[in-house]
């Protein structure tokens, strides 16, 4: 309940002084988000650069080369940063000035990403909402998967209690995938949920879900009549015949939403800019319209991505931008490549790499932040913990190739020489 007080009375007063006395601070009597308790201490970034802070005063001469984080590397395309650079210089003159764009985003620019990105898949621009980047709650999660879907979802009350044998909330339903099962899930012994969110190619696993496995996704979400949330962030990695969007598989568009970013394609991870597919086939169980729900929440909690990120975007997708765009897409691949080379020419399992910008490199019978302080320590390379996506992903780590080519060729040569000399 909500009420406005200009003048506090004289016992609450009398109150507030007895709290500052007993406890030495004042705290309001507004009580915390229950949910918010329920987190696990550190999410998962924040506390790898904990360590790698620690680690740089320990050893403050070393050169620490990350690839840890997927944070881009390479400078932004030049008709890209063109484009944004004089549509910013164009709103100092009254004829280039604009103010609140589309809640839903710039027409022409939903426009380009359905003719360019959905071509010959019938989404139509109405049904794409353009977002300041990609992220959304879910109710089933693969396992592994990126840590803040999970945290989201206990954020928003859906997750239950967290259970410490099993590091796993109560609500939420694990996929798990691993190379048992081809690091796709056994939906014959999955329970129904709303929703599952599914993201292909695989953040941390790498693994791209062939035509046939989601054709499978798509048949269980109809008989059990859920929702997919499909994220496809990844798909311009994809280089095998993989599909590149859910709504490739036949009957997706009456179960499926999909999101996606400019994100690692374009480099436009500080940029902020990505977007959100509803088919307007998507009905709730009383025949209802997703769409019009969704549009309602963009309207009210949304004022639109930023302009000048829209005008990068839709530089992007020109014929001139979308090709320098791959180029940056394929430096990533062959970083890739390097890596993987690298981690299987020592003899270790090694998963992803060639569908994704990630490397998901196995180390049984060790624990994952084990070898993550091991590899720091030994290298002054940051990596990423499996365990740290899921309780799947414990004995793994992900190695990220957003990197400039000479930090991953001495990566790879450190790596080198710290583990032929273990092996």
């Amino acid at each position: 309940m909500f009420s406005l007080c200009l003048q506090p009375s004289a016992s609450l007063k009398v109150q507030r002084e007895e709290i500052i006395g007993s406890r030495g601070y004042y705290s309001t009597r507004v009580a915390r988000n229950p949910n918010l308790e329920k987190l696990q201490t550190n999410y998962l970034f924040p506390e790898i650069l904990e360590r790698e802070l620690k680690h740089v005063e320990k050893y403050p001469n070393a050169k620490v080369i990350s690839l840890g984080i997927g944070d881009t590397t390479q400078p932004l395309p030049e008709p890209v940063a063109l484009s944004m650079s004089n549509y910013a210089r164009a709103l100092s003159t009254p004829q280039g000035y604009t103010g609140y764009g589309l809640e839903q985003g710039n027409k022409e620019l939903r426009r380009a990403i359905a003719e360019t990105i959905y071509r010959d898949l019938l989404v139509e621009e109405t049904e794409i909402f353009v977002s300041d980047g990609a992220q959304c709650d879910l109710s089933r999660v693969q396992d592994p998967s990126f840590p803040g879907y999970i945290d989201s979802s206990v954020i928003m009350g859906q997750s239950g209690d967290l259970k410490n044998d099993s590091g796993r909330y109560g609500n939420i339903k694990y996929m798990k995938c691993n190379l048992e099962n081809d690091f796709f899930p056994d939906l014959s012994k999955i329970e129904r949920t709303d929703v599952i969110f599914f993201c292909s190619p695989n953040n941390p696993t790498g693994h791209a879900a062939s035509r046939q496995q989601l054709q499978q996704l798509v048949e269980f979400a109809q008989v059990n009549g859920s929702i997919i949330v499909y994220d496809a962030a990844y798909s311009a990695y994809i280089s095998d015949s993989s599909p590149k969007s859910i709504y490739e598989i036949p009957g997706s568009r009456k179960v499926a939403i999909e999101i996606s970013s400019f994100s690692k394609t374009a480099g436009f991870t500080g940029v902020r800019l990505g977007w959100t597919v509803v088919p307007k086939e998507l009905l709730y169980l009383n025949g209802f319209p997703v769409i019009h729900d969704f549009n309602r929440i963009i309207c009210t909690s949304f004022n639109g991505a930023s302009n000048i990120a829209q005008a990068g975007g839709l530089a992007c997708l020109s014929p001139e931008g979308f090709k320098e765009v791959m180029f940056k897409v394929d430096y990533y691949k062959e970083n890739a490549r390097i890596l993987v080379e690298t981690f299987t020419s020592l003899g270790f399992r090694v998963y992803g790499g060639s569908n994704a910008p990630y490397v998901w490199v196995h180390f049984p019978g060790s624990k994952s932040w084990n070898v993550f302080n091991w590899i720091l320590d030994k290298t002054h390379i940051i990596t990423v913990p499996g365990i740290g996506f899921g309780p799947a992903g414990e004995g793994y780590i992900r190695v990220s190739a957003f990197g400039h080519r000479e930090s991953i060729l001495e990566a790879s040569k450190r790596l080198i020489t710290l583990l032929c000399h273990t092996n």
